[in-house]
């Protein structure tokens, strides 16, 4: 056994085909089969059910697989540490936002990365927080853009930037006119939310059970610009948040709240064990320098 056939195993049972694992470990489908066959008799069990139209995990390769996934974790592990050993601010760097921030703040950070970082390929990747969350604890992140509070004790948080909720409403609202609105405004009136999974809709919820507000219960957007799309057509109303708010248009009107005004605080979260402390170091200037708390 070898990391190769390890990386053959957890591919196949990743992808449930021998011909894409082939693809994707970057060797021919005979080679594969016949190293997986060799593990297997070397085993002496089945990891694979094979047949013409599907390949199936049996009980006893699901677990092997999932001790396979550990093992080649602190393989990569390894690696890491011995790249940035070498070079702490060379290689990959995978870095993660949710859906309502990474739209704001990535495409402003990119190029002072570029240009601080010049050897870093940068990949980003969006994604709802529980899902960010999972990828940083199991290492295929290595920062995430995240809403306070993270309550995870394998990772590092810091806050960088507070990010105040103002009211969206059509120009045709009655509200549309008023300089500040209250929590008290709110009552009664349509509240549109962002559909289940996202933290700013969890953010929101707080909100509406604190004062009394109500949800629309049959409008349900996947993103702040579907959102911002109905309060044009006066459908609801909505908490947008400052960053998302990039063009004043006459149709929509962005009111601020009176004290105390509503705003999630972002934080660059990462693991504790992390290899790539000097990165995570340079990437949070960056933003700070960019975003002010």
């Amino acid at each position: 056994m070898n990391i190769r056939d390890l990386k053959y195993i957890t591919a196949v049972g990743r992808l449930k085909s021998f011909r894409k694992a082939a693809d994707a470990c970057f060797v021919s489908q005979p080679t594969l089969s016949m190293q997986i066959k060799k593990l297997e008799a070397a085993l002496g069990i089945k990891i694979f059910e094979r047949s013409n139209k599907q390949v199936l995990v049996t009980e006893l390769g699901q677990q092997i697989i999932s001790s396979a996934q550990l093992v080649l974790k602190e393989v990569n592990h390894i690696e890491v540490l011995a790249r940035d050993a070498q070079n702490p601010l060379a290689g990959n760097f995978r870095l993660g936002a949710f859906p309502t921030l990474a739209p704001y703040v990535l495409p402003k950070i990119i190029p002072s990365i570029k240009k601080q970082l010049p050897e870093i390929r940068l990949i980003l990747v969006e994604e709802k927080t529980a899902s960010l969350m999972e990828q940083l604890i199991g290492g295929e992140l290595d920062a995430a853009l995240i809403a306070w509070p993270v309550n995870e004790p394998k990772l590092m948080s810091e806050v960088i930037f507070e990010d105040e909720f103002k009211l969206a409403v059509s120009s045709n609202h009655t509200l549309a006119k008023k300089p500040l609105v209250s929590y008290k405004d709110l009552a009664n009136q349509p509240l549109l939310l962002l559909d289940e999974g996202h933290c700013l809709r969890d953010q929101a919820l707080q909100l509406c059970q604190l004062e009394g507000l109500n949800e629309m219960q049959d409008v349900r957007a996947s993103s702040l610009e579907t959102l911002r799309q109905m309060v044009r057509a006066n459908t609801g109303i909505t908490l947008m948040p400052t960053i998302a708010i990039q063009n004043h248009t006459a149709d929509i009107q962005y009111i601020p709240f009176s004290r105390p005004k509503p705003s999630r605080r972002i934080c660059l979260v990462w693991r504790k064990s992390s290899p790539r402390l000097p990165v995570v170091t340079i990437l949070k200037g960056i933003i700070l320098s960019l975003f002010k708390v």
